[in-house]
Formats: structure tokens, C-alpha cells, sequence
């Protein structure tokens, strides 16, 4: 009995699937394919709610003191002064979790009520995606969703193979192949096979690594391996494919995507904890009041009391026979009843008032127009609205790249050929270059039966060139033609290309719109269309790319003559090129620079003509290769080389890897606000880092790029070691440094050129004066002739200011201060991390290693990262920096990173709706996190500071009367109140102005928050309300309470009217003192707003109105205790002489202080505010706002190299196994093409002996017929480097820049840099 079945033992260890039988699948109790994000049913609602809500310390402590009031020996208040805000505050609260619960139940009911076809008694029916079982056979279509872990069983394609796209798991656009198992694809689409199809499957449990599986197939009495190529996971996309059958393995929660989606975290505020924090001390400062009236209590009946009991009688719970233990029994009941007297200290409204505040700021975020995304009719959502001022507070921002900073859309931008640049639109009146945008007009493709509409091309020369059958050009658009793995195939009479990488898709329809159309392929053949005549090429190999070798080719054979086309990474293709084209390499590399400092992705583009003798030879040696036993990858490398050589250069293409809109202004604004952004992608390093230098996340400023690569702990650490190293020696020579500063200090009559020269050199020289190593390089310097700046911790209110209102300071002679050397904040270090060296970084031994280098760059981008390690980097952010972080993302793969970070926001894009479903708020473009953080954020951290400033400012002022109070009335815990004036005065008095204050206020408007980002500053520092700025309020309202109380208890105590009437009654001073206490609020928090609207004047000016008139009806109609005392203390001058001298006293310390800080510690705010009253426009200081496209014109030495390109296909096409027919469909004669072909290209005929004579004469011809352009771009060049003279022969390898141009080898060694700009300039 005590034993365990088999399926049971199974369950333990393994996981065992029958296809098609659910009786077999049901006794493991597998998940089923439902997916839950809710937290709530109807049933669990209300006892879960109010179980989480109790758990808020505040909520408890106000359930206690009910409690409390419900004892009539203790309390002095009715127990529902207490009881309706407890109860209102949490029926609010419940009303808003419902509301977030609901919206996740209809996000839940969307994903799950998705169709999918399911094989139910060998029908196929259509079923949602959550009643699939683990063991169904489901179909999946082409561009159809993979609705749980399958593994494939059959599909449209020979050999068993499909497309996937898999851009919601790790960001990548590109397709991958996966092929089902040979013994299975007989299955086909005959459904009655596939229902009787009984295979059982044993694998792995449940787990979040995507790229890992592992299993055992058993059927037919045979066992068949699995691996990760036959399984199609969760989140997926169906490309290219008609049609597929699969095996559903892991269901709902148990699938890789939902184990990478990480668990849901109760998320809080900064201001949430702060506020946690200042409860717990003011319940202990209340306890200490409480214990020391208590104390004085228990004396004064000790002392006075007992004597008056024929007027104060004693509780008859008291004992009477002894003085000192009634006395005691006394003081012990006052401490009870002065906890419920002074509860309003924090009051229960407090948490009312900024849940309705967050509420109402969720909604302007909804109905920002500005942040309407009009061509998918999206608005930002804020989804939660608990976090809106955490939005001001964030330190570090990890974004996604594909889909979250661009759009997925490659566009063919530029390209340069045989050293001339084509794609810039020049105006032929001025010379100067046109910037491209929708409104000018395109170039006419339309004469191209072949052309795609959506194509754009602004430069004519290049079609104009294409069609003059010039040489070069019809060179460069073959090579697009012809060297790629794209598949072709006709829809609806339309021809249509599937690549496997944009990339590729954009090259070859680029070629397609110039007039080289890609039409069809075999294992052994290509044919392509050129200006409507028809080339067809036998193809002999394809060379394929690996990210190693960084290029591809392909050896083509047309006729007796055999060339091999490549294409690659600069660097790569430059180093095979054969001498001779020394000029040729110049210019191109030149145009490389160019593209590169413009952020696209280049590749550049090479042949080589080869002798039938060379190519047999080489095949030969190449089958040999092929088929050793022995090092066959490196031999077939060895070979690869060989042919891969001595190349003529024939171009350069530049892409564009499409950003969204706003991208590099978005980025750069957020920079300048002191958020640290960090990209978090799983594309591959190149292509990170070119979108890095795209969006200006890296700039040609920048000191070094650090790439951490290494595959162990060791070669990690070591890197990491360098990269240190590195920035120590920038940090002790870098422009401003104290070596240089003092040598300006002692001699002030140097000039600034002379201290750049002295810094300039210091790199040079140690302080023995031998000869150093040399920098990584030297970062821009600006002089700034300034005013010194002072008392300046870093916060906005300082240097900024300066920069914007320049106030330039000079010395008693006049004469101006010595400048203030600035190191120019574009400067400075980034690092690129790679997946398999993250695993290593994250780890204990050199976790801290990496924050130390990490925290010290400008930006840092993770590549090839995998869901959860994205979670675990924004993870070691906050345990290691207890910094406020943000991560956006599009996709599935960002999920986990979205609910790890304090902020999960979510673009609406194209990979689903996943992220979104999981965020805390939900944009349509990156752009809008901007305006999201520096107006919606900013705003509404500073709302809720003021709120909670002038909150607990009035609530003391309130409270702490009681306590004056105190020691006049023997410490009995008599309120100075009317009863209902306590209850209300939160709920009715003064709430409606400080929701105003909390939901409409704004320091400066929404444009001067994004023009002037620095104003973000205050929040990443706390600086709107801390610990500080609660005492200040604290203190401030225990003056005004002291104030309030004393005078009028003076003017009152002993007073009598001009009518004789005694005025010292106890209700009369309760009276005028709450009457002088709504005037005093009033005028404060009139005072408080910095901006006006209709509901701040209707709430301000309301609330006095509606005192006295609530006063009137609870006296008078009610019939209240208090009925005439106001009216009568109003008919008296003394009344009003008593008001206008107590708020005169409280309220011109306040102006005092505000206009001392106005005049003498202007804020940022302060200073815009007087700017735009004064109606003085001025351009912002680079300082405080960077223009993100002062780059476009630099120049870059760096590679723009980016190729999302995959190995693989290459094998597939000439193995046949990705052809829809196979090769011996075709009957290609070698070497003799089609009859309706012509004959090829006049350059492709030439004899290899006549191809270098005219590669010499061109040579020798090509400076003579540079353009002018060029012309101007090497004089520049070659003024510069006058210059710069001996610094700039200096690189960080060493090695002269006259070997610029050179072929690189040594770049191909594992290099801790990535390439960058060697010196920068010095800006005087």
C-alpha cells in the first residue's frame, strides 16, 4: 500500500506525454493550457481584500483605536468619528483593486479565449487556447500564434522543416528553422494518421531555459532523440510555413514563456515606504505624549483633583478609598483617551486622499494627447494607480531594443560605390544636402514592373546610373542579387521574398527596385532578372556567414567564367582586398566613417574573378576539407581564407535599422535628467551596438567602448581588470584633472591654450616625466568663463542655473575669474556585455566588480540575454544600488524584467499584447517615456510632496491645540473642539483644496519640463519631501499651533464684551479658535499654489464659505451644543482684531521665508517661472539640454558592421532541404545557362590576367575623377590631422593612423574595446 505507482515514481523525475490520450495524460495532472493573472474571484474578493488591507500598518492601527472608542470610560469622541473614514477609505481602496482586478480578468479572457485547432476524435475543431490539453495535436498556420509548447510532429515544407519567428522570447526579427523528425512528416495532413498517432514522450520538467530540451520519442517499439529543433514554443510566430502539426508537451503556466515570466511582486512607492516610516514615529511620539499626560494627569488628581469631586466626581470604577491608586487608575484611562483625542495627528483621510490623488493622476496620464500614438489609435494606460510618483523618482531605465527603441523595418538608406556616396539629396542652387522627409518627393520606380510601392529612394543619380549601364553600379546591385539565402515565391501573381534575416530582405529589395530582381533558386542554381532580361547562374557554393567570420559568399559559375562575390564587416572584407585600390579603400572608408557617425548599419561589398584552373583546384582541396575527420572546421576556415582573398572592393551599403519616432531626443533628454539607461536585448553585439551609436545611447564622444566577452570567470575578471585599470588612468589625466589644475593654479597667466596643451601632454608623462602608456583616448574639453560655482551638492539649483541665466562673476579689479574647466559630460566610458559573460558577472565572486565598472559608465548595453537574466540584472540594481528602476519592453521576453522592476512599463507594439498585460503602464512609443517621466512623473511626485507637506503641516496645526490645551484643563483629555468639528475637519473642511493642490498643481508647465530636463533632478534625490522636510512641517505646524492657541485663549481668558457679557466660556474659544484655524489653512494653502485653476478657487474659496454655513445648519438645524457661541464671538470687534493678528503673525514668517529663498536660492523652477513671466526667450544651455543631433555630422572611425544573420541557411539551400522541389526536379546544364539569357556582364567575361591590368589603370585613373565632395572631405581630413600633429598618429593599439587604411588582421583577436574614435576634439 505504502508504495508508489509507476505513473507517480514518473511524475517525480521525468514527464511523460501520450499523444491523444487523455485518460493517460490525466493522471499526472498536468496544468492545463489556462493562463491567471488575476489576484480576485467574486467569492475570495471581499475576505482577501480586506486581509491585504489590514495588512497596511496605518489600517490596523485606525481598526485599533475604533476599537478603543467603542468603550465609553475611555473615549471622549463618538466611535464615528473614526468608524465612516475607516470605512470609506477602505471601500475606496476595494473599489480601485477591483477595478485593476477586473482589467486583468479581461486581458486573461482575451489570451485564453484565443482559437486553436485541435484534433478531437480525428476531427480537427476549433478550440480556445484554454482548454488545450497536454497531448493534443493541434494545427498551427501560417503567422499564427504557437498557443502552448508543441513538439512538431509534420508540416508543409519538405524534410519537415518551418519558420518561426521568435521575437516575443528573445527579441530577434530574424527567422529561425526548426525540423521535425524524418519518421514523423509521413503523417501529413491526414488527420486520421495523426489521431491514431500514439507516440509517447518522455522529457524534461518544466523549465525556463529556451534554447534546452531534451526528450525521447517512443514510438513504433523505436526510441528517437529530441532536441530544442523540434520544439516550438509558446509565444512564437508561424512564418513562412502553411501549415504544421505538433504535440503539446507544456501547457499554460508549465510553458518556457510563462516559467521566463517570473512571479508577480507587490510593488510600493518610495513615498509609500517613506510614509510607512513616519507613521511608525509618530505613533511613537504620540505614545510619549500620550505617557507624559498621562503622568501629569494622575499628579494633578494626586494633587488638585480629589478636592473637587463634589464638581468633577470620579468614575465609580475608580477606587475611591485610596488617593494614589484612583489617581493612578485615572492617569491610566487618560492615556487611552488623549490616543483617540490626538489620532488626527494621522489621520485616517490621509490615505483617502492620496488614493484619490494617484486616481485622478492615472486619469490625466489616459487623456494626455500628447502621448496618442494616431496610426494605431493607442493612448498611454496607466494600468495601476498606486506608483504615479514613483515616475519622478527613477534612477535607472532598462529598456528592450527590437520594438521597444526601433521599429523592426530595415530601409536600404545609402550605399557607396566605387568610392562615390549616393543617397544625399544635394540642392543644385546652394550645394548643401536636403534633409530627407515625408514631404519630399521620392524616385520613380514605376517604370520597374518588379517594384514594391512602400520602397523609398530619394537620390536620382544612382537609378540614373543603374540605366546608363554604368559599370560599377550594375557590379554593386548583381553582388545584392546574388549573394544572399533568400527564398523567393509568388503570391496571388505578386513575387515575395522570405529572409531570414531583415537584413537580407532589405539588400535584396533594394536590388529588386534598381532593376536586379531576385526571381528563383534551386540547391544549384539561381536566376535573377536584370533590367528584364534574365541571368541565370549555376551556383556552386555558398560560403555561409557565421559571426566568426563575419561575411558570406557565394561562387557562382555563368558561361566559362566563375566569381565569388562576399560581403561583410569592414574590418573583414578590408583586410582580403588585393593592393592596388589603396585610393579606392580611402574613400570608401571614408564613406564607411560617415554612415557609421550616422548610425547605420553598413556592409561592405567585394569580388573576385577566378580561373576555371584556380576554382578546380581549390575545390578539390575544399571536398578534402569537407570530409576530414580531423579539424574539419578549421580546415574548411584554412580554405574559406583562401579563396576569400586578394578581392576588388566594389561598395559599401548602408541600412537602416528604422528607430521609432524620437527615439535619440527621448534618450539624450533622459540622460540630461540624470537617468542611467541600460539596454537589456537578445540581439546579437553588433547589432546592439550599432543601434547603441543609432539612438545616441553611444556617441563619438565617448572615451571607450568596454566589451566584456570572455567565455569563463577568469577571462572575465580579467577583462574586467583592464577595463578598470583603464578608467583610472582617464580619471588622473582627463582634461580638468588636478595635475593639470594645478599646474594652472600656478601660473595664472597661462592661457587656455595653454592649459589643453599641458593636459593634452600629461597623458604623455608620468610625474618623473617618463614616457606613460598611452590613454584609452582624450574626451572633449569646453573653458566655461562662469562664476565659480558654490555650495553646489549636485542638485539642480545651481550649475544648471548658471548655464542657463549666465552670470559671469568678476574680481574686485574687474577682471574676470579664472575659467572653470568642464569636462564635457558626452565624455566618459560604455560597456557591452554579452549573455554567456553576464552568467559570470552575476556571480558572487565578481558581482560587485561589475557594478564597480557598470556604475561608472555612461551606458551600458547586455546582449544575447535570456528573459531571466534581464530580471536578475534590474534585480542586482536594486538589492546593490537601492535604486528606483524602470524597464520597458514590447515582448514576452521582457515580462520578467517588467514585473522585477519598481516600474514595468509596456509598448504596445508588435509582438502581442504580453507585456502589456503585465506592465504598470502601457505607451505606444518609446518617445512617450519621456514625456511619461519628466511631465506625467515629475508632476506627480511633486503634487504628492507639496500634498504631504501641507498635510501634516495642517493636521499638527490642528492636533497640537489639544495639547497647549492640556495644561489648562488638568490634563483631563478635554478637547478645545466641538466634537463634529473633529470629525469633519479632514473629510469636509479641508480636504477639497489639498486635492486640488495634489491633483492640478505644477511648478512649471509641461513644455519647460521637457525642455529643461534637470528638473527631474529633485526626485532622483528625494528631495520634495524626506525626513527633513516632514520635520520642517511638523515644526512648522506646532508654531502655527501655538499661535493659534495662545493668543485667542489670552484675548478670551479674562475678556468681556463691549455689551458686558463675560466671553471666557470654553465653547466660544473652541469656537473662534477653529474659525481662525479654516482662515489660516485657507490663506496657506493659498499661498501654496503655484498654479490656478477654476477648481483650485472653487475648492479653496468653497471650503471657507462651506465652514460657516456647516457650522449654521449643525447648530442651528441640528441642533448642536456649540448653537450661538460662533455668532455671538462674530458680532465682537475682539472677534476680528483677534483673527486678522493671529493669521497676520502666521502667515508673514512664511512670505518672509519664501521670498528670502525667491531672492537669494532661487530654484531651477523658480528661475523658469520668472523667465516666462518676463516673456524671454532664450535657447537653452547644451549643458542642461544636448541636441541629440549634433552627431549626424561627425565624423566616426568606428564600424557600423551589424548583420542579424544566423548560420545555417546556407547548408539547407544547397542540400535541397529547404526547396519545395527537390534537385532532381532540375536539369541545369552546367555552365551553359538559358538561351533566353544574355551574354553576362562585360566585367564578368574579362580574363582574370586582364582584370588586374584594369585594376592598376583604374587605379591610377580613379583621383582624377573624384568629386568635389571627396575632394572637400580629405582636405578636412588632412587638416585635422595638421592639427592634431604627432597626437593623432597615436591609436590604442599602437599602431600609426597611417594604417588606417590598411588591412586590419589584428582586429580579429579577441579585443576587450570595441572600436572607437582614436582623439576627439578640443574644443576652445
Amino acid at each position: 500500500m505504502g508504495t508508489k505507482t509507476q505513473p507517480q515514481l514518473a511524475k517525480d523525475n521525468e514527464r511523460r506525454i501520450r499523444a491523444n490520450d487523455k485518460d493517460f495524460n490525466s493522471q499526472f495532472k498536468y496544468h492545463n493550457n489556462y493562463i491567471k493573472t488575476s489576484k480576485y474571484t467574486l467569492l475570495t474578493f471581499l475576505p482577501f481584500n480586506l486581509l491585504e488591507q489590514f495588512q497596511r500598518l496605518a489600517n490596523f492601527y485606525f481598526l485599533c483605536l475604533l476599537v478603543l472608542q467603542l468603550i465609553p470610560a475611555i473615549s471622549s469622541l463618538t466611535p464615528v468619528t473614526t468608524a465612516i473614514p475607516l470605512i470609506g477609505v477602505l471601500t475606496l481602496t476595494a473599489v480601485k483593486d477591483a477595478y485593476d482586478d477586473i482589467q486583468r480578468h479581461l486581458s486573461d479572457s482575451q489570451v485564453n479565449n484565443r482559437k486553436s485547432k485541435t484534433l478531437r476524435n480525428g476531427k480537427l475543431v476549433e478550440a480556445k487556447w484554454s482548454d488545450v490539453q497536454v497531448g493534443d495535436v493541434i494545427r498551427l498556420d501560417n503567422n499564427q500564434f504557437v498557443a502552448a509548447d508543441i513538439m512538431l510532429l509534420t508540416t508543409s515544407e519538405p524534410n519537415g522543416l518551418c519558420f518561426i519567428e521568435t521575437a516575443e522570447l528573445d527579441g530577434e526579427t530574424n527567422l529561425k528553422a526548426k525540423q521535425c523528425l524524418i519518421e514523423t512528416t509521413e503523417l501529413g495532413e491526414q488527420h486520421d494518421l495523426l489521431w491514431n498517432f500514439n507516440g509517447e514522450i518522455i522529457c524534461e520538467r518544466p523549465n525556463n531555459l529556451l534554447n534546452k530540451f531534451e526528450g525521447t520519442l517512443m514510438w513504433k517499439n523505436q526510441r528517437f532523440a529530441l532536441d530544442n529543433d523540434k520544439i516550438l514554443l509558446r509565444g512564437c510566430v508561424l512564418r513562412n510555413t502553411q501549415w504544421c502539426y505538433g504535440v503539446v508537451v507544456f501547457a499554460g503556466v508549465d510553458t518556457k514563456l510563462m516559467q521566463n515570466s517570473g512571479k508577480t511582486q507587490f510593488k510600493s512607492t518610495g513615498v509609500d515606504r517613506l510614509l510607512n516610516f513616519i507613521i511608525i514615529g509618530i505613533v511613537l511620539f504620540l505614545v510619549s505624549i500620550c505617557a507624559l499626560f498621562a503622568l501629569g494627569c494622575a499628579i494633578w488628581e494626586g494633587l488638585i483633583g480629589q478636592h473637587f469631586q463634589l464638581y468633577l466626581p470620579w468614575e465609580h470604577i475608580i477606587p475611591q478609598e485610596m488617593v494614589a491608586s484612583g489617581a493612578t487608575v485615572i492617569g491610566l484611562l487618560v492615556f487611552f483617551s488623549y490616543a483617540i483625542v490626538l489620532n488626527t495627528v494621522v489621520p485616517i483621510s490621509l490615505y483617502v486622499s492620496v488614493e484619490v490623488i494617484r486616481f485622478a493622476q492615472s486619469f490625466l496620464i489616459n487623456w494626455d494627447e500628447e502621448m496618442y500614438y494616431a496610426r494605431t489609435q493607442t493612448y498611454a494606460k496607466a494600468r495601476t494607480t498606486t506608483l504615479n510618483e514613483e515616475l519622478g523618482q527613477i534612477q535607472y531605465i532598462f529598456s528592450d531594443k527590437t520594438g521597444t527603441l526601433t521599429q523592426n523595418i530595415m530601409t536600404f538608406n545609402k550605399c557607396s560605390i566605387n568610392g562615390r556616396t549616393y543617397g544625399d539629396v544635394i540642392d543644385l542652387r546652394t550645394g548643401e544636402l536636403i534633409e530627407i522627409t515625408e514631404m519630399l518627393e521620392p524616385v520613380d520606380f514605376s517604370a520597374n514592373p518588379h517594384h514594391e510601392v512602400d520602397f523609398r529612394w530619394y537620390d536620382r543619380t544612382l537609378l540614373d546610373a543603374v540605366r546608363s549601364d554604368e559599370e560599377h553600379s550594375q557590379n554593386f546591385f548583381r553582388l545584392l542579387a546574388l549573394c544572399h539565402t533568400v527564398m523567393a515565391e509568388t503570391v496571388d501573381g505578386r513575387l515575395e521574398y522570405q529572409a531570414q534575416s531583415p537584413d537580407e530582405a532589405a539588400l535584396v529589395s533594394a536590388a529588386r527596385n534598381f532593376g536586379f530582381v531576385f526571381r528563383t533558386r534551386t540547391p544549384n542554381s539561381i536566376t535573377i532578372e536584370v533590367m528584364g532580361r534574365i541571368e541565370e547562374y549555376e551556383l556552386l557554393h555558398i560560403l555561409d556567414f557565421n559571426n566568426v567570420r563575419k561575411r558570406m559568399s557565394v561562387i557562382l559559375r555563368r558561361g566559362n567564367s566563375v566569381v565569388l562575390y562576399c560581403k561583410g564587416a569592414d574590418n573583414v572584407i578590408y583586410d582580403r582586398l588585393h593592393s592596388g585600390q589603396e585610393d579606392l579603400k580611402a574613400r570608401t572608408q571614408d564613406h564607411l566613417n560617415k554612415f557609421a557617425g550616422e548610425g547605420l548599419r553598413t556592409l561592405v561589398l567585394a569580388e573576385r574573378r577566378l580561373s576555371e584552373q584556380y576554382y578546380n583546384d581549390w575545390r578539390s582541396r575544399q571536398q578534402e576539407a569537407a570530409l576530414s575527420m580531423d579539424s574539419r572546421e578549421s580546415k574548411l576556415n584554412a580554405v574559406y581564407e583562401e579563396v576569400e582573398s586578394g578581392m576588388q572592393l566594389l561598395g559599401v551599403t548602408a541600412i537602416e535599422d528604422k528607430l521609432q519616432d524620437g527615439v535619440p531626443k527621448s534618450i539624450a533628454n533622459l540622460q540630461n535628467a540624470g537617468i542611467k539607461i541600460w539596454v537589456l536585448t537578445g540581439d546579437k553585439q553588433e547589432t546592439a551596438i550599432n543601434i547603441g551609436y543609432s539612438c545616441q545611447l553611444l556617441t563619438d564622444e565617448l572615451v571607450d567602448v568596454f566589451i566584456v566577452d570572455g567565455n569563463s570567470v577568469e577571462e572575465v575578471e580579467k577583462q574586467l581588470r583592464q577595463f578598470k585599470e583603464s578608467i583610472k588612468i582617464f580619471d588622473r589625466f582627463r582634461p580638468g584633472g588636478t595635475e593639470a589644475m594645478n599646474h594652472f593654479n600656478s601660473d595664472s597667466s597661462m592661457d587656455p591654450m595653454s592649459v589643453a596643451m599641458t593636459q593634452t601632454s600629461a597623458f604623455m608623462q608620468d610625474a618623473n616625466g617618463s614616457t606613460m602608456p598611452p590613454p584609452p583616448a582624450i574626451s572633449v574639453v569646453t573653458f566655461r568663463w562662469d562664476a565659480k560655482i558654490q555650495d553646489n551638492k549636485g542638485g539642480p539649483d545651481s550649475a544648471e542655473c548658471n548655464d542657463i541665466f549666465g552670470d559671469p562673476e568678476k574680481n574686485s579689479e574687474g577682471r574676470r575669474t579664472a575659467p572653470s574647466v568642464i569636462v564635457d559630460e558626452n565624455t566618459g566610458f560604455a560597456l557591452v556585455v554579452n549573455g554567456h559573460s553576464l552568467v559570470h558577472c552575476l556571480s558572487p565572486e565578481l558581482e560587485s566588480k561589475f557594478l564597480d565598472i557598470a556604475s561608472q559608465c555612461k551606458a551600458v548595453i547586455c546582449c544575447r540575454v535570456t528573459p531571466l537574466q534581464k530580471a536578475l540584472v534590474v534585480e542586482l540594481i536594486k538589492r546593490a544600488k537601492n535604486a528606483v528602476t524602470l524597464a520597458i519592453g514590447d515582448g514576452a521576453n521582457d515580462v520578467s524584467m517588467i514585473k522585477a522592476a519598481h516600474i514595468g512599463v509596456g509598448i504596445s507594439g508588435q509582438e502581442g499584447l504580453q507585456a502589456v498585460l503585465s506592465s504598470d503602464y502601457a505607451i505606444a512609443q518609446f518617445c512617450h517615456l519621456e514625456r511619461l517621466l519628466l511631465v506625467h512623473g515629475r508632476w506627480s511626485y511633486y503634487r504628492m510632496c507639496k500634498f504631504l507637506r501641507y498635510f501634516f503641516y495642517k493636521n499638527f496645526a490642528f492636533t497640537l491645540c489639544h495639547c497647549w490645551y492640556s495644561l489648562f484643563c488638568g490634563f483631563s483629555a478635554q478637547t478645545v473642539f466641538d466634537p463634529m468639528f473633529i470629525s469633519v475637519y479632514n473629510l469636509f473642511y479641508t480636504s477639497l483644496p489639498v486635492l486640488a493642490l495634489g491633483v492640478f498643481e505644477q511648478d512649471v508647465s509641461d513644455k519647460n519640463s521637457v525642455e529643461y530636463p534637470r528638473l527631474y533632478t529633485p526626485g532622483l534625490k528625494s528631495e520634495l519631501f524626506n525626513i527633513r522636510e516632514f520635520i520642517y512641517s511638523v515644526l512648522h505646524g506646532a508654531f502655527t499651533s501655538l499661535i493659534l492657541f495662545l493668543i485667542p485663549y489670552g484675548v478670551y481668558k479674562d475678556g468681556v464684551s463691549h455689551n458686558g457679557y463675560i466671553l471666557s466660556d470654553h465653547m466660544t474659544l473652541g469656537a473662534v479658535v477653529a474659525t481662525i484655524l479654516i482662515v489660516d489653512n485657507t490663506a496657506q494653502i493659498a499661498l501654496y499654489t503655484s498654479y490656478w485653476t477654476i477648481v483650485n478657487h472653487i475648492t479653496i474659496w468653497g471650503s471657507l464659505i462651506w465652514y460657516f454655513v456647516l457650522d449654521y445648519f449643525y447648530n442651528y438645524v441640528i441642533g448642536g451644543p456649540y448653537v450661538g457661541s460662533l455668532t455671538q464671538a462674530i458680532k465682537d470687534l475682539t472677534f476680528w482684531m483677534t483673527m486678522l493678528i493671529t493669521v497676520v503673525m502666521l502667515m508673514a514668517p512664511v512670505l518672509a521665508y519664501k521670498f528670502y529663498l525667491l531672492d537669494v536660492h532661487p530654484s531651477l523652477s523658480d528661475k523658469i517661472r520668472q523667465k516666462s513671466l518676463k516673456k524671454v526667450h532664450s535657447r537653452v544651455s547644451s549643458d542642461v539640454r544636448r541636441t541629440p543631433s549634433s552627431r549626424r555630422g561627425r565624423r566616426s572611425v568606428r564600424s557600423g558592421y551589424a548583420f542579424a544573420h544566423q548560420e545555417g541557411f546556407g547548408r539547407l539551400i544547397t542540400s535541397g532541404k529547404i526547396m519545395h522541389k527537390m534537385p532532381q526536379d532540375f536539369a541545369f546544364p552546367l555552365g551553359l545557362g538559358t538561351k533566353k539569357s544574355q551574354t553576362l556582364h562585360n566585367s564578368v567575361a574579362v580574363s582574370v590576367d586582364g582584370m588586374n591590368n584594369k585594376q592598376q589603370n583604374h587605379t591610377n585613373n580613379s583621383g582624377s575623377t573624384k568629386t568635389n565632395d571627396n575632394n572637400n572631405t580629405n582636405l578636412r581630413h588632412n587638416q585635422n590631422n595638421q592639427i592634431h600633429s604627432s597626437m593623432a598618429d597615436i591609436r590604442h593599439d599602437g599602431r600609426a593612423s597611417g594604417d588606417t587604411y590598411q588591412g586590419s588582421a589584428s582586429t580579429d583577436e579577441l579585443s576587450p574595446r570595441a572600436p572607437c574614435q582614436d582623439l576627439d576634439t578640443i574644443n576652445l
